[in-house]
């Protein structure tokens, strides 16, 4: 869908990557412009709605005009003694799981990639911004794929790669004890294509920090292929960084992209709201 088709004003932030949305948040609640919005999330992977400043109850009702929610595992505990589906996004509490998770942050990466169907996306809101660093990039797989030369695409076609806890962990501990390893092991571990065949059309690699090696692929040329791809898919002209400012929400589609938080001091007060769309189909 082009912009000049749409109905809420949109406008590019790069030419590969990222689409700024103008609307106010009735018109955004209103559902109205729903599959608009998923279209265009599609089309650009990121969309940026600058200085929307919506409440937790705004961003959860925006959320479920666009499909269904994902439960969020990680979410603060309500008043139930369940998860709540608002995931604040700090280290504000003296959680080592939780500063763990938040430094993996910093790695490129696709949310899922251990899980049988990812989250389709993520919705994300500024609540306190950090002092310095904290910007998020987001990578065009897709675009990253259709780059590369025709034959090269058909033979990556054809392979599969592991995508495991451990080799996060590893990323974070090169050196862990061995009972820091079992504990990272006995973590999710999923065999995927390396390309993902989306039920649209679209192709897109799936790489990232997760990637621990291609089947069938000595280790060495293995470890080769994927660091050279990640490289490949965050060159500059397939990303788009975000400079926070509070009220910000992000959108991002979480099939097609890879993303990372710029490196900021954990403890510096920085918050993050987020919801997510349950996925829609696996990687295949």
């Amino acid at each position: 869908m082009t912009v000049a088709e749409m109905t809420i004003a949109a406008t590019e932030l790069t030419p590969l990557i990222g689409s700024r949305v103008d609307a106010d948040i009735d018109t955004l609640l209103s559902g109205r412009h729903s599959q608009e919005i998923r279209a265009l999330l599609s089309e650009r992977g990121v969309l940026v709605f600058p200085g929307i400043a919506m409440t937790d109850e705004q961003q959860l009702a925006f959320t479920g005009t666009l499909g269904t929610i994902a439960d969020e595992n990680n979410g603060t505990i309500g008043p139930d003694g369940k998860p709540q589906s608002i995931y604040k996004v700090d280290a504000a509490q003296d959680d080592q799981h939780a500063i763990r998770r938040l430094r993996n942050n910093f790695l490129w990466h696709l949310d899922g990639s251990m899980h049988e169907v990812p989250i389709l996306a993520s919705i994300l809101s500024a609540k306190r911004v950090a002092p310095v660093g904290g910007e998020t990039e987001w990578a065009n797989c897709c675009a990253a794929f259709a780059a590369l030369p025709e034959t090269e695409q058909q033979e990556l076609e054809k392979l599969r790669v592991v995508h495991a806890n451990w080799a996060l962990a590893g990323r974070q501990n090169p050196e862990p004890s061995y009972a820091e390893f079992q504990q990272s092991r006995r973590g999710p571990s999923k065999s995927q294509p390396l390309v993902w065949k989306h039920a649209s059309g679209r192709k897109s690699l799936v790489v990232g920090s997760t990637a621990a090696y291609v089947e069938g692929m000595d280790p060495l040329e293995s470890q080769d292929l994927l660091v050279r791809l990640r490289d490949w898919a965050t060159q500059s002209q397939f990303v788009y960084r975000h400079e926070w400012k509070v009220g910000d929400m992000v959108m991002w589609d979480n099939t097609a992209t890879l993303h990372r938080a710029l490196p900021y001091e954990l403890n510096c007060g920085r918050l993050m709201h987020r919801t997510m769309l349950k996925g829609e189909e696996s990687i295949a």
